[in-house]
Parts: C-alpha cells; sequence; structure tokens
C-alpha cells in the first residue's frame, strides 16, 4: 500500500530489523539510587478503590473532564501532532493519569552498564494529520484468535502473507513493522515524557498501565495486518504457553524463510524445548541427574508449568492490585511530597510467566538479549505478537475466576491514562485505558481452549508430624523456628539461600482482606537478570528448595534487563505474595509468625525488609 505520509523519515531500514543509527555514548558516572530525581512516579500511598467495573466507565467527575480536555487542546487535537508545547501542572487538578508527550519524544536509549545506546525509536512525523480520539468499533461481530498451535494451513499463508506486506511497506510509513516494533520501544526505554511533567519518563511496565498498553498495541498491529490482505475480521494467533500442548515455541515462527521467523532468538530452546514459566530457563530434554533439582525432563516441566500457573492466576491474584501490579501517577508536586515515592512493581503475570517467556525466546547473546530477551528489540520478533496475545488472554480469563475481588480498578487515573497508536488507515489515536476493559467490546475474543491449571492446586510437599493436630502443631512449628537463620536487614542475596522468621499482624475487621508477604525495597541493577524464589515454613534440614508444586511455594522475583539511560541505574522495587491460600493448605493460620525462605537462582539484589501486611 502507499504511504499516507508528506514527509520521509530520517530512518533507514537494514535487513532484519537491526537498529541503524544508534550510537554509543560513554556513561562518565552512575547517578546514586539515592538522588531526589525519580525517572517516574508510583504512587503507592493513596488509597486504590478496588470497586471495578469490566465495562466501559464514563463517570469522571466535571472538573477533572474540564482539566483534562483543555491538555487535549494543547497537545493538538486541531492542530498538527509536534506542535504541543510542554504543559504546567494544574495547581487545581484533581488527578493525575499518564499521557505521553508527543512533542517531547526523543530517541530511546539502552543502558549498557558501561555507555548508552541510543535507538530511534519515534513514530515518524507526519504533516497536518490530527490526534484522532478512539472510539470502540460497534456491531462489528467478534473475531476469534487461535491459539498458534492449532492454525490450519489457509490461515498461515494469510498471516504470512499480512506479516510480509507489513515488513514491505516504506520506511516512513507507520504502520511498517519496524515502525509497530519502535512503538513497544519508544513507551518501554525512555523515548516519552509524560505531559505535563516534561522530567518525568514514561514507562509502561511493571505499573496497573501494562495489561491495557500492550492489549491496545496488539489491536492495532492487528487492525494492520487486517487492513492489508482486505480482510477486516482478521485476528492473530497466540502462543497458548499456559497449556501441555503450546509450550513449546509455536512451529509456525520456526521456518527460516517465513515472514514470521526471527534470527534473534535462542537456538538451544528450539524446536521441541518446553518453556519454563518460573524462570525461562532450558530444560535437560532426556538425561539427569536425580539429586539435581533444576534439571527436569519435559513431562515433569510441564506438570510444573501448570502450578506455576496456577500460582499466578489462581493463589496470587485475588485483588487487582495483585494482578496489574502498582499504582502509577503522573507528575509529583514536589520531591518530598510523601505521594511520589516511587513502586516500580508488576503483576503476578507480569512478573511471572511474561518475563520468563521473554528470556527463554531471547538471544544468548549479553547483554542485550535481543530481540526478546530486551524491552527495546522485543516488538521486531513476530512471536512477540503472539506471547502477549496469551499475556492479554490471561486478563480475559483473570476476571472469570471466582472471588468477588477480581475486577479491575475504578481509579479515574488508571481509567484515564491513555497512549497513542497508528491505525489502519495511518491515522494517529489516542486511547483511553476505559476503552479497553472489555476485549469483546473491541470486537475480539480466544479461541476457546482446556484450561489445566486450574486443576492444578499445590499440595504441601509432606505432613509433618503433629501439624493440624491441635495443640501438637504449635509444638513441631516452634520446635522448628529454633534452627532458623535469624538475620537482621538489609539481606544480601546472591548464592546462599536466607531464611528468617517474620511476625505475622492480628486479623483485620475485614475478614476478606487478603494476607501479604512484602519485600521492601529490593535493590538491583536494572541491567542484571534476577530471579529468587520464595517460600514459606519450609523444612531446613530438606536440601532441595520448595517447588511451584508445593503448598509452601509462595512467588519468584524476576527481572530481565530493561535499563534506560534516563533512570536511575538500580532499580528500586518491591514484591507482593499473597499469602492466604497457602497458610489455609499448611494449616499455619493460628501461628504468630512464619518463616520465610529466600533461594537465589540467578544475580544478586538487596532486600531492605521483609513484613506482613493487608491489601485489598
Amino acid at each position: 500500500m502507499a504511504s499516507t505520509t508528506n514527509s520521509p523519515s530520517t530512518l533507514l531500514t537494514l535487513p532484519n530489523f537491526s537498529i541503524q543509527t544508534s550510537t554509543f555514548l560513554p556513561k562518565t558516572s552512575r547517578r546514586s539510587i539515592f538522588k531526589k530525581k525519580k525517572p517516574f512516579n508510583f504512587n503507592s500511598k493513596r488509597v486504590v478503590s478496588c470497586k471495578a467495573s469490566n465495562g466501559k466507565q464514563n463517570d469522571a467527575d466535571t472538573s477533572f473532564l474540564n482539566r483534562f480536555d483543555r491538555r487535549d487542546i494543547l497537545l493538538g487535537l486541531g492542530g498538527s501532532l509536534y506542535g504541543a508545547t510542554s504543559l504546567v501542572r494544574d495547581p487545581f487538578a484533581l488527578a493525575d493519569p499518564i499521557q505521553p508527550d508527543l512533542s517531547s519524544c526523543g530517541e530511546s536509549t539502552v543502558d549498557t552498564s558501561k555507555a548508552c545506546m541510543n535507538v530511534p525509536c519515534c513514530p515518524p512525523k507526519l504533516k497536518d494529520s490530527k490526534i484522532i480520539d478512539f472510539e470502540p468499533p460497534l456491531g462489528c461481530k467478534i473475531r476469534y484468535r487461535p491459539a498458534a498451535h492449532l492454525v490450519d494451513r489457509d490461515y498461515l499463508y494469510k498471516f504470512e502473507s499480512a506479516m510480509e506486506r507489513m515488513k514491505a511497506l516504506p520506511v516512513d510509513d507507520p504502520r511498517n513493522f519496524m515502525q509497530q516494533a519502535n512503538i513497544h520501544c519508544a513507551y518501554c526505554n525512555g523515548a516519552y515524557s509524560q505531559v505535563g511533567f516534561p522530567d518525568q519518563k514514561l514507562e509502561v511496565h511493571y505499573s496497573w498501565l501494562f495489561f491495557p498498553f500492550h492489549r491496545m498495541y496488539l489491536y492495532f498491529f492487528e487492525r494492520i495486518l487486517g487492513k492489508l490482505i482486505g480482510d477486516p475480521d482478521f485476528a492473530m494467533p497466540f502462543w497458548n504457553w499456559d497449556s501441555p500442548c503450546g509450550m513449546t515455541m509455536p512451529q509456525i515462527y520456526l521456518d527460516p524463510y517465513s515472514p514470521l521467523y526471527d534470527e534473534n532468538r535462542n537456538l538451544e530452546h528450539q524446536p521441541d524445548v518446553v518453556v519454563n514459566l518460573n524462570d525461562g530457563k532450558s530444560v535437560v530434554k532426556q538425561t539427569k541427574k536425580k539429586d539435581d533439582f533444576d534439571e527436569l525432563t519435559k513431562r515433569e516441566q510441564i506438570k510444573r508449568n501448570l502450578y506455576v500457573m496456577y500460582q499466578q492466576m489462581v493463589r496470587s491474584s485475588k485483588t487487582a492490585s495483585c494482578f496489574h501490579g502498582a499504582v502509577y501517577r503522573a507528575g509529583c508536586w514536589s520531591e518530598t511530597d510523601i505521594g511520589c515515592t516511587p513502586e516500580p512493581r508488576g503483576g503476578t503475570i507480569e512478573n511471572g510467566a511474561h518475563l520468563a517467556v521473554h528470556k527463554f525466546v531471547g538471544a544468548k547473546n549479553p547483554p542485550y538479549n535481543e530481540d526478546m530477551g530486551n524491552f527495546y528489540s522485543a516488538g521486531r520478533d513476530p512471536l512477540f505478537y503472539a506471547h502477549h496475545g496469551n499475556v492479554d488472554r490471561m486478563w480475559n480469563i483473570w476476571k472469570t475466576l471466582p472471588g468477588k475481588k477480581r475486577r479491575d480498578f475504578d481509579e479515574k487515573d488508571w481509567l484515564n491514562s491513555s497512549f497513542l497508536f497508528y491505525d489502519e488507515n495511518a491515522n494517529m489515536v489516542r486511547v483511553k485505558v476505559r476503552d479497553c476493559l472489555d476485549s469483546k467490546t473491541l470486537g475480539y475474543d480466544y479461541q476457546s481452549v482446556d484450561i489445566p491449571w486450574l486443576r492444578s492446586k499445590p499440595t504441601p510437599r509432606r505432613r509433618r508430624p503433629g501439624v493440624g493436630q491441635g495443640q501438637d502443631q504449635g509444638q513441631d512449628v516452634a520446635a522448628r523456628r529454633k534452627s532458623k537463620n535469624r538475620r537482621g536487614f538489609p539481606i544480601v542475596l546472591d548464592k546462599v539461600a536466607v531464611r528468617i522468621e517474620i511476625p505475622r499482624l492480628k486479623k483485620p475487621k475485614n475478614k476478606d482482606d487478603e494476607e501479604v508477604l512484602v519485600l521492601q525495597n529490593i535493590q538491583l541493577d536494572r541491567n542484571d537478570s534476577v530471579q529468587f524464589d520464595v517460600s514459606i515454613n519450609d523444612d531446613e534440614d530438606d536440601d532441595n528448595p520448595c517447588k511451584p508444586e508445593e503448598s509452601e511455594f509462595v512467588g519468584s522475583f524476576t527481572n530481565i534487563p530493561h535499563g534506560d539511560c534516563h533512570s536511575e541505574s538500580m532499580l528500586s522495587t518491591n514484591l507482593y505474595l499473597p499469602l492466604s491460600e497457602a497458610l489455609e493448605d499448611l494449616e499455619i493460620q493460628r501461628e504468630d509468625s512464619i518463616v520465610v525462605t529466600l533461594v537465589p537462582k540467578e544475580g544478586e539484589v538487596t532486600i531492605g525488609n521483609i513484613k506482613i501486611d493487608y491489601v485489598c
């Protein structure tokens, strides 16, 4: 198709969509983690309402809408895309939804620990183009995204034709494959500032923006593919990695002569190696040492993955804040405002299976691990879109699971946060979170497949004498506590497991509140691959750490390299792990403390504190 642009972009395209104009700038010094200026602000101190609705919501108060409309006008709803100036914060503003400032878009950066790599990821500058507010399609039939391992030959031909045409579009066409890949780069590696806060970079990961942004990113990508082959009902496949039949890289993406192929993948994980949904590491398929916990057969890994999915989707995601992640609002009044404490924290799936699959697919070429192994380059792999299709499917499934708190936020700062995308007609469209709460409203759903992990509830690794038998239970727990490692904070976790006893709080007035283990002030280098597992009341004399199929296992912390040169080199974050179901399974609800075990798997972190709290 011919480009609708009026001015060519200065970007160039090389084979395999490699970076063309990247430059390396030496980093003369590292910024301290105690420096006041923050890259973005996660307001975790404010009260978060969990009374969400799954439908479109339009109940914003008049004063907020007036301010938001004024910003829209300043952004250039009636003018050119790049005509906006930096906005000044309205002192009477009642809310702070995140918005990208298109006028300030600059090169994304990738922090290599030794130098800054500049990456041109901004959208092409088009003359006389307007920003259109998104309106969900009306009266369209639902198109169903198929599981990638189940598609037939005719579907594959259509999909490959669409992808080939997208890659063949002119380089300055915003619908070109590389330009679409750049969208993820721009929103993830510091290209955009926030509207009204030019010193605050926008980041869509590790917060409540994760699911909405990626849903709409895939939505427009899919619409472009359909437009290119003249099929408005075309639906992209999803990688069904949560089901045994789909736990290997889909075969349709492995043909080197197909437009679905990407050479920057881990060849050791092709073609039939089962993904590890806990940490993304490969497994031994046939031979293994009987005493080696980490080496698994294919069948064992599949079974373990099902327990991991149950852990992340059922046990640990009973509230919106646990599933979606930390609250993320725009800007701050001042550096001393308590509401500006940064807390980049993803939800259970984002921190879990999502990152594990990224690590599993990305090539083994540190420090970048392109393409899927690093956020700036992830969109260059066609498999990325199938992967995030299944991530998006998890959002749909989560809201169907039992539990009255499995509802989206109804916070206006969330509902009115917005993103900018190009549609199938090369128009720039502004989408608000409130527009995409229901995939069916957008005209799509997912092929119905079995969900075996719903039947994979963990069980205690062993019944200890006295547990569950009234008064003997307390004596047994007390005896085990004597041998636990009592350590002060901060804890440096590198190669040796750490055990520490944590007191529990009194039961809150609201019996439905979820008891949560909180690991506070976790500090690590953004550019390091990090993984550690967490369990409770595990036996010290057992040399094998807890596994996801055991009730004592309560979760993991994972990080893949995602630093940009605008951010501090050190990341400080928290980890929230719900405990209620584990406490019931272990029959220790009445105990006044628990023993927490931290098992390092990769990298090094420092943990400032561990406590137990209750969240809505």
